[in-house]
């Protein structure tokens, strides 16, 4: 199970990457930045890291304004 922003539990799957996450979620704004178990995943690499079992993974959305 992956807990995501501290209250939504996905399923598992072995190889689930970032993007597969984000994916899954909905989530498609451009702006957004994620930690698993609180290490900052550079966007380049979210195609790329696999995520664990049991991990904790939070999605920001970032704002700017002017």
């Amino acid at each position: 199970m992956i807990l995501v922003n501290n209250r939504d539990r996905v399923p598992y799957t072995q190889g689930m990457t970032v993007q597969d996450l984000l994916d899954k979620m909905g989530y498609s704004y451009s702006l957004i930045t994620v930690t698993v178990n609180g290490t900052l995943v550079p966007k380049e690499e979210y195609d790329y890291f696999v995520i664990k079992d049991n991990s904790s993974v939070n999605v920001f959305h970032l704002a700017h304004g002017g």
